[in-house]
């Protein structure tokens, strides 16, 4: 007698009844998986489903990807233009001529007043390529403003300001598939279970074919490090003291690749110099990691056949995140570890094409990574874009970071907000708003009306989000992939392709220059521009990208000719002696001293204040937090918080308690866990009006990219439960 599933509540799949199904690439994380939406005969998406034959995921989804179908119908959708004069006022309906007509009368009147600069325009990791490449021609060869830059300063900009000082230029060097061929793996900084499951899938599986170790260096006990071999609890903000602490071990007992730094490196005598400061006896009471176990490590890293390091924002969100990638990168090019299967410096990127716009959007420069700091990068995109030459600046202009102080000093009066939302993604909430209202006009483009940002803007764009529109990302990997269109943007909503193109129609400059309409025409466009460069993309076609499941960049005009296959999965960069993008090409070896500069715990603040995802979540949850089988199991912001440290302070499992920092304070339920050492609590980043009232954000000095993981609070029980679950609702609500 059968027994089991086959008798007692047997698990029975609803059937959808799709009918069709359309391809695409999840729009979540950077991790670019292939996804297909599916429809029903009536013409309504009721699913998503992996695609097996897509080399990154091969088949599978993560809970965001799983129910990123529900996007389409979830709430708080913008569909028509509103504007006001004033905030504070009532939003009106508006047509897009006027809403467009007013923006371009205000860019110029502000312009005109205060100068170019004086207008502003930050975008987002989240737009198709094709979008990004458009907005770039806008605002470098048609608004003419300096002041551009995306929302990947606050994830990302370190990894690009490390590969730059140690390769000449942004680009991951490695790919996926080099978890088939290490021997050891560290992790800096990166939680995969959590922050990029589809690539944790990918790691366990060749770590049970290969048995490599894996060494995870994080101040907490995330899921990676509870399953790590290695779990180096360092003091946070001190990766560096670490980092130099293992050349020291590399170097001094001999265990460098000799013939690989000489065939590709400079510095080297340099970083000698400076590593030999930092011996692990005395790094140890810096980073707080024993010495004989920074010996153990960088044996176990310097003696392997091929060694792998990756890392996400625990390095990248840190005063020190610039050099925490050079050092990095220190390591790697001295064991030699780059350019080959298995040995690589991959950073793990967080958005879905953070990629894109690092790559095309122009923000940091001209598309195809060229720089405005280069003349002859000018001439030859003024050439292509039919732009005087000297219209562009010769040097990048603010950052994300710096723009908002700059509001602040009244040098820059108007703001262009492409689907990011500072009120929630900067540090020091109270700073943003206050520094938003001084804008003399803002304005927020975003799928989403009910984005919290909005409470602060002029006039309202209502934009397609995902696969309502089509174009391609760019992934981790360096994989483009495709993002084709299943269905219409609810009501008046544009692609944001389109409403570039339309805003540049209503500027003279933009007469003599093509702004094509359709992406298959702007991706064309991209072709040309990549031709001979690092990322050279010639080869490719939006269908060739889908029917090959993406494809690794580069991929040469020159390649498709011969007939040779895109390769998937192992393409690298730097994989011959001298081909780094420094003119020499060589690769830096760059000493990095360490200036400890990061607000501590003291008496009055004895507790670190961590912040981070949760795999159920997307960043400011403007997505996530309107899906309900997303938000169900995260619906409240919480904080981890040792239990001997919660008992110390009278506090119970699941209590609202307020955590306060020289900034604000936040209201929040205390979760006992292990996880977190008694000095620390964590809290995750997505929600709105609760963890960036605390923190501080003090700058990198080379990326610009905030501090979010160093800060210092104090925990204070509340006596009235229901008075506290009632503020935090509040707070939360606008």
């Amino acid at each position: 007698m059968l027994l089991g599933r086959n008798t007692k509540n047997p698990i029975v799949m609803v059937d959808k009844k799709i009918t069709e199904w359309t391809y695409s690439t999840c729009g979540y994380c950077s991790v670019g998986c292939s996804i297909e939406i599916g429809k029903n005969a009536e013409g309504k998406i009721v699913g998503s489903r992996g695609v097996g034959g897509a080399d990154v995921n091969r088949g599978k989804l993560c809970v965001k990807g799983i129910f990123e179908h529900e996007l389409f119908d979830s709430a708080g959708r913008g569909d028509k233009p509103i504007i006001r004069e004033q905030i504070g006022e009532a939003y009106r309906e508006t047509s897009w001529d006027d809403a467009l007509d007013t923006m371009a009368d205000k860019i110029r009147d502000i312009q005109q007043k205060h100068g170019r600069d004086s207008f502003a325009i930050v975008s987002t990791g989240q737009l198709l390529t094709e979008e990004f490449y458009t907005l770039g021609k806008l605002t470098r060869g048609v608004i003419g403003t300096n002041n551009y830059d995306g929302n990947t300063t606050l994830c990302m900009a370190s990894a690009v300001s490390g590969y730059k000082r140690s390769f000449g230029s942004d680009g991951p060097p490695g790919s996926y598939e080099d978890f088939d061929h290490t021997d050891v793996l560290m992790a800096w900084g990166s939680n995969l279970p959590e922050q990029h499951p589809i690539i944790y899938w990918r790691m366990k599986e060749a770590q049970e074919k290969r048995h490599f170790p894996l060494i995870v260096v994080d101040p907490r006990v995330t899921m990676l490090a509870q399953n790590a071999d290695i779990h180096l609890a360092v003091t946070p903000g001190t990766d560096v003291v670490l980092q130099n602490a293992i050349m020291h071990v590399i170097l001094d007992e001999g265990l460098e690749d000799r013939a690989y730094i000489e065939a590709n490196t400079v510095g080297l005598e340099q970083l000698e110099s400076e590593v030999a400061k930092f011996d692990p006896d005395s790094a140890s009471k810096v980073c707080g990691i024993d010495p004989d176990t920074i010996r153990n490590v960088a044996r176990i890293y310097a003696k392997a056949d091929a060694a792998m390091s990756i890392w996400t924002m625990g390095i990248n969100q840190s005063t020190h995140g610039s050099d925490g990638v050079v050092g990095i990168n220190n390591i790697n090019l001295l064991t030699g570890n780059i350019g080959k299967p298995g040995g690589t410096s991959l950073s793990i990127t967080g958005q879905c094409n953070a990629m894109g716009t690092r790559e095309w959007s122009s923000c940091s420069g001209l598309p195809g990574y060229r720089a405005l700091e280069n003349p002859q990068d000018r001439e030859d995109i003024a050439k292509y874009w039919n732009v005087d030459p000297e219209f562009f600046p010769k040097k990048r202009g603010l950052a994300e970071t710096d723009i908002f102080p700059a509001i602040e000093l009244g040098e820059i009066k108007g703001l262009w907000l492409v689907a990011t939302n500072p009120m929630t993604s900067l540090p020091n909430t109270a700073r943003i708003r206050k520094t938003l209202e001084k804008l003399d006009f803002l304005v927020v483009q975003d799928s989403y009306a009910d984005v919290e940002t909005v409470q602060y803007a002029h006039l309202y764009l209502p934009a397609a989000t995902w696969a309502e529109k089509e174009g391609v990302f760019t992934n981790t990997e360096r994989r483009v992939n495709i993002v084709r269109k299943a269905t219409d943007a609810p009501g008046e909503s544009k692609s944001d392709l389109a409403i570039f193109n339309a805003l540049a129609q209503r500027f003279e400059q933009s007469a003599k220059m093509n702004f094509p309409d359709k992406p298959a025409a702007v991706f064309e466009e991209m072709k040309s521009l990549s031709k001979g460069r690092l990322l050279d993309i010639s080869g490719m076609s939006h269908d060739l990208i889908e029917e090959k499941r993406g494809i690794q960049w580069p991929y040469t005009a020159e390649e498709a000719e011969r007939g040779e296959e895109p390769l998937q999965g192992g393409k690298r960069l730097y994989t011959e002696n001298g081909t780094f993008s420094f003119a020499d090409g060589m690769a830096k070896l760059v000493p990095l001293p360490f200036i400890d500069n990061n607000e501590v715990p003291d008496e009055k603040y004895p507790y670190w204040l961590n912040t981070g995802r949760l795999v159920e979540h997307f960043h400011t949850r403007t997505k996530t937090g309107k899906i309900g089988n997303n938000n169900k199991y995260s619906p409240i912001p919480f904080m981890e918080i040792n239990p001997d440290a919660a008992r110390e302070l009278g506090i119970q499992h699941q209590d609202y308690v307020r955590c306060v920092s020289r900034r604000g304070d936040a209201i929040v339920m205390a979760m006992c866990t292990q996880r977190v050492p008694k000095d620390m609590v964590f809290i995750p980043f997505h929600f709105f009006d609760c963890v960036n009232r605390l923190t501080l954000g003090l700058l990198d000095p080379h990326s610009r990219q905030p501090a979010y993981k160093q800060s210092a609070v104090m925990i204070e029980p509340i006596a009235d439960q229901q008075a506290a679950a009632q503020m935090s609702r509040e707070r939360r609500a606008f």
